[in-house]
C-alpha cells in the first residue's frame, strides 16, 4: 500500500512539473458570444498595461532597462498562458516568483511588484480549479516554497491562509463542474434510454396486435378446415385428407407463432419450456409438406445425438422451413430436394427446387412482399455461417447454407 501511494505521488509530481496540461474548460464568456469576440483584444491591452506598469515599477527600483523588460515579461507571461495552458502558467508564475525578487526597496512589505503579486493570485485561482487533487496538493506545496523563503515572516501566515483558501475553493469548483458534467451526461443517457424504451414499447404493442390478428385468422382457418368434411356433403376421402392437412399446418403455424409472440401478451408469463425444433423434426416437416401437395425429397443422414448444437439445429430447421415455403409460394408444383449434411465442424443445408410447372407471374400484391431470404441470411450470419441463394443454370432455384459449430460445444 505504501509503495502504491508513493508511486501515485511521484506520478502526480511528474504531471505537475513536466506532464501535459490540464484539459480545456468552457470559456467564461461562452454564454455571451458578443462579449467573447472582444475578450482577446481586451486581454491583450490589459497585458500590455501590466507590462508597462511592471516596467515602470522596476525602473523606479533602479533596475537596468533590460532586466526590467525581462521581469515585466515574466510577470505578464503567466496571465497570457492561463486561459488555455493553466499548468504552464503556474510553472511560469513560480519561476517569476523565484527570479523577480532582488533589488526590492527595504521598506517594501513584499519582495514582488504589485502586478506580479496580484497576477500570481489570479494564476493560482485559475489553476487550482482545473487540476485533480493529487496535482493540486503538489501545486500548493511547491507554491509555498517562494512564500516561506522570500515573504517577510509577518506576512507569511496571511499568504499561506490565502493560498489554502484558494486551494479549497478551487477543489470545490472543480468537483462541482465534474458533477454537473456527469449529471448532464446521465441526463442525456436517460433521454436516449427513454426514447429507446418508447420504441421498444411501440414494437411490443405492434407485435401484440399482430399476434391477436394472426392468431384469430389462423384459428379460423384451422377450425374451418377441420369442420369442412362435416359441413359439406359427399366430401371425397382425398379432399377430407387435404382439409386435415390444412388444419394441421394451420395449428402448427399457430403454435410456432404463439411460441415467438405469445410472451408479449403479459410480462408475468412464466418461462417458456417447450423444446425448440431441430434436425430430428425435419422428417415431420417434410411429411406435412407432402400432405400439403408439395413434392419434397429429404436427403439427410442420421446425425449423432449432441453433435450439432441446438442453435445450429434450430437455424437449419427454420431455413429449411422458409425454403419450402418459398418454393411452394414461387414454384408451385415443382419438385423440391432438401439436403442436410453434418460434417466434423460444419452443417451444410441446401434447398433446391426445379422450374415451376406454371410459369405465370404471381399476383402483384405478393411481389417483393416477403422477407424470407433476409431472415435466412440473418440466421446464417448470426452463427458465423455463409448464405447463398440464386437461380440454377438449368432452371429452378437453390438456397445453400453452411453453419459452423464446435464439436465440443455440442450437448454431449
Amino acid at each position: 500500500m505504501n509503495r502504491q501511494l508513493i508511486a501515485a505521488a511521484l506520478r502526480a509530481l511528474r504531471q505537475t512539473l513536466l506532464g501535459p496540461d490540464a484539459p480545456a474548460v468552457r470559456p467564461l464568456l461562452a454564454r455571451w458570444p458578443r462579449l467573447a469576440r472582444y475578450s482577446a483584444p481586451v486581454g491583450l491591452l490589459a497585458a500590455l498595461g501590466l507590462f508597462w506598469i511592471t516596467f515602470a515599477v522596476e525602473s523606479d527600483w533602479g533596475l537596468p532597462a533590460p532586466i526590467g523588460v525581462l521581469f515585466a515579461a515574466l510577470t505578464v507571461a503567466p496571465l497570457l498562458a492561463l486561459p488555455r495552458h493553466p499548468l504552464l502558467a503556474w510553472r511560469l508564475m513560480v519561476l517569476a516568483l523565484l527570479v523577480c525578487t532582488f533589488n526590492a526597496p527595504a521598506d517594501e512589505p513584499w519582495p514582488w511588484t504589485p502586478p506580479l503579486a496580484l497576477g500570481s493570485i489570479a494564476v493560482v485561482a485559475g489553476v487550482v480549479a482545473r487540476v485533480d487533487r493529487p496535482v493540486l496538493v503538489w501545486l500548493v506545496t511547491i507554491t509555498t516554497v517562494p512564500v516561506l523563503t522570500l515573504v517577510h515572516p509577518e506576512n507569511r501566515a496571511a499568504v499561506l491562509a490565502l493560498l489554502g483558501a484558494l486551494a479549497i475553493v478551487g477543489d470545490l469548483v472543480r468537483r462541482n463542474r465534474l458533477s454537473r458534467r456527469a449529471l448532464a451526461a446521465q441526463t442525456e443517457l436517460s433521454e436516449r434510454e427513454q426514447e429507446r424504451r418508447a420504441v421498444l414499447e411501440e414494437r411490443t404493442r405492434i407485435a401484440r396486435e399482430m399476434h391477436d390478428v394472426v392468431a384469430h385468422h389462423m384459428s379460423l382457418i384451422a377450425v374451418q378446415a377441420e369442420t369442412a368434411p362435416y359441413r359439406l356433403t359427399d366430401v371425397p376421402a382425398p379432399a377430407a385428407a387435404e382439409f386435415a392437412a390444412i388444419a394441421g399446418s394451420a395449428r402448427a403455424a399457430l403454435t410456432d407463432m404463439r411460441r415467438l409472440l405469445g410472451v408479449l401478451r403479459s410480462e408475468s408469463n412464466g418461462p417458456q419450456t417447450a423444446p425448440q425444433p431441430d434436425l430430428a423434426d425435419l422428417g415431420s416437416m417434410v411429411d406435412a409438406a407432402h400432405r400439403a401437395g408439395l413434392p419434397v425429397t429429404l436427403d439427410a443422414e442420421p446425425v449423432d445425438d449432441g453433435l450439432v448444437p441446438a442453435p445450429v439445429g434450430l437455424a437449419a430447421y427454420r431455413i429449411v422451413q422458409e425454403g419450402l415455403a418459398n418454393a411452394a409460394r414461387h414454384a408451385g408444383g415443382a419438385a423440391v430436394r432438401v439436403t442436410v449434411r453434418a460434417g466434423r465442424s460444419t452443417l451444410a443445408v441446401r434447398v433446391q427446387n426445379a422450374p415451376p410447372d406454371d410459369l405465370d407471374v404471381r399476383p402483384a400484391a405478393e411481389a417483393g412482399a416477403g422477407h424470407g431470404l433476409t431472415g435466412m441470411r440473418e440466421r446464417a450470419t448470426s452463427l458465423g455461417g455463409t448464405f447463398t441463394a440464386g437461380p440454377l443454370p438449368g432452371g429452378g432455384y437453390e438456397v445453400a447454407v453452411e453453419l459452423p459449430y464446435d464439436v465440443e460445444g455440442g450437448d454431449r
